[in-house]
C-alpha cells in the first residue's frame, strides 16, 4: 500500500481510539448511571457499601468539627488526692524547719478576736494556722477568704467542738466532713490538717481524717490561755516554751480571749528578735 493511502486509515484509527478514551474519562468523573438507582441495565443492582463506623457514621461531617467530637465510649476517671497514711498519733512537733516556730488558733473565727489576730500577724508579715469550728466558719466565711488570701492555713477543729471519743464513726465523719466542706466552699480548697477538740483523739477519728485527706496536729506548748490567766502568764509560757520546731497553742474563740491578742503583741516581736522564723507547713508531711 502507499504511503499517501496509509495516512487516512491511520488517522481514522487515531480519531476512535480518542473517542473511546474520552468516553472512559467521562465514566470515572462523572455519576456511574449502572449504579443510579432505578437504573439496572443487566444484572441486579450492587450491594450498597457498608456503613462507616464510629463518629464518621451518619451524615458526613467536616474535619475540624470531628476533631472536636468526643469519644462516647470514653469517661475519664474522677480525680481523688492520695490518702494519707493513717497515723497513730498526732505530730505535736514540726521537723525540719530550722529554727522555725508554728503558731496556731483554735475553736473561731470569730471577728471579735480574730480579727486583731490577724491585723497583728499582718503587720509582722508572719503567717499562722488556724484550726475552725466548721459551725463558726459558716457564720464569718468572710475571715476564712482573709486567712487564706494572707497565706495563713486553714485547719479543721470539727463543726461542734465535741469530745470526739464519744461519737460513733458516723459522727466523727459529719463533724469532719461538714466542716471541709464548708472551708473548700469558701477559699477552694479543703483542709489538709485537722486537730482533736482538748486533743482528744482516738483510732477511728485518725481513720477518718485520713479518708479526708487531712493529718492530725497536735502542739507542744500549750499557752493555757483557755483559762484566761493574764497577758503576762501567757507571755511567760511562750517564752520558756519556744524552741525549733515547736508548735503554739492559742485560741481566737471559745470565750473572751482579749488576754491572747495582747499576749501576741507582746511575744510574737520577742520571737522574732530572738531569731525565730515563724512559718507554718507547706503541705502536710507524707510517711
Amino acid at each position: 500500500m502507499k504511503k499517501d493511502q496509509m495516512l487516512p486509515e491511520r488517522r481514522a484509527v487515531l480519531r476512535l481510539a480518542a473517542c473511546l478514551g474520552a468516553a472512559t474519562a467521562v465514566g470515572f468523573l462523572g455519576p456511574d448511571t449502572a449504579q443510579t438507582p432505578g437504573r439496572h441495565p443487566s444484572g441486579p443492582p450492587p450491594a450498597p457499601p457498608p456503613p462507616a463506623a464510629g463518629p464518621q457514621a451518619g451524615a458526613p461531617v467536616r474535619a475540624s468539627a470531628y476533631r472536636l467530637r468526643p469519644m462516647t465510649a470514653y469517661t475519664p476517671p474522677r480525680f481523688r488526692p492520695a490518702r494519707p497514711p493513717v497515723r497513730r498519733k498526732p505530730f505535736l512537733r514540726m521537723a525540719g524547719i530550722g529554727r522555725g516556730m508554728v503558731l496556731t488558733f483554735d475553736d473561731g473565727p470569730d471577728p471579735r478576736y480574730t480579727s486583731d489576730i490577724l491585723r497583728t500577724l499582718r503587720r509582722y508579715d508572719v503567717r499562722a494556722m488556724f484550726f475552725v469550728c466548721g459551725e463558726m466558719a459558716a457564720e464569718n466565711r468572710d475571715l476564712l477568704r482573709e486567712m487564706a488570701e494572707e497565706g495563713h492555713v486553714v485547719g479543721n477543729h470539727t463543726w461542734s467542738h465535741p469530745l470526739v471519743p464519744r461519737l460513733s464513726a458516723a459522727g466523727i465523719r459529719a463533724e469532719l466532713g461538714r466542716t471541709s466542706d464548708v472551708v473548700e466552699q469558701t477559699i477552694g480548697h479543703a483542709p489538709v490538717w485537722y486537730r482533736a477538740p482538748y486533743g482528744a483523739w482516738n483510732r477511728r477519728s485518725f481513720e477518718i481524717g485520713a479518708e479526708l485527706g487531712m493529718e492530725p496536729l497536735g502542739w507542744t506548748l500549750d499557752t493555757l490561755d483557755w483559762r484566761e490567766p493574764g497577758t503576762g502568764a501567757i507571755v511567760r509560757r511562750v517564752r520558756g516554751g519556744a524552741g525549733p520546731g515547736v508548735v503554739v497553742l492559742s485560741h481566737d474563740a471559745g470565750g473572751n480571749r482579749r488576754q491572747s491578742v495582747e499576749a501576741l503583741r507582746t511575744y510574737l516581736p520577742e520571737l522574732l528578735d530572738a531569731g525565730y522564723r515563724i512559718t507554718v507547713p507547706s503541705t502536710a508531711p507524707r510517711g
